[in-house]
């Protein structure tokens, strides 16, 4: 098989980018609704301290956070041509994802206001707490690990 052009990779990557953008407004959305709504029925006031995801949510919110993984899985698996595109486009999309999500909820909530701010990551399997340049340290090196796959391996 040829090689694809280097025009046709920065494409794809172009695409994956926009629609990792995309849908990382979408995933903002969700939280700024949810701040808004548990901050109504819950009195919160949205500081880690204390807080813990209302478990008559819980179970609705973990397949949320399910579903979220199956699409940045499948944009890499439509995305990539081989198997190591593949996974390069999914890190990518994740890496891509996770910073853009972050910048969403600073334009929607004005938080974080600092990269040290504690946030709940995941609820699968349970809280995951961290600051948030924890994950987005690992989104930086998601996004440089899939350039450098998809830079090598860029057979049609």
């Amino acid at each position: 098989m040829g090689r694809e052009s280097a025009r046709g990779v920065w494409m794809r990557l172009a695409v994956v980018v926009a629609w990792s953008v995309a849908f990382a407004l979408v995933e903002a959305m969700v939280v700024y609704y949810l701040r808004r709504l548990f901050g109504v029925q819950y009195d919160l006031r949205f500081s880690p301290a204390g807080f813990h995801f209302p478990r008559v949510y819980l179970l609705h919110e973990q397949a949320r956070e399910a579903a979220t993984m199956v699409m940045l899985l499948a944009v890499g698996f439509l995305a990539g041509r081989t198997w190591w595109q593949r996974f390069a486009y999914w890190i990518l999309a994740f890496g891509v994802w996770d910073i853009a999500y972050y910048m969403w909820l600073w334009v929607l909530l004005r938080w974080p206001s600092s990269l040290g701010d504690r946030d709940l990551l995941f609820l699968i399997p349970g809280e995951w707490w961290a600051p948030v340049w924890h994950p987005v340290l690992a989104s930086c090196v998601f996004i440089a690990v899939a350039v450098l796959i998809l830079l090598t391996t860029r057979r049609a």
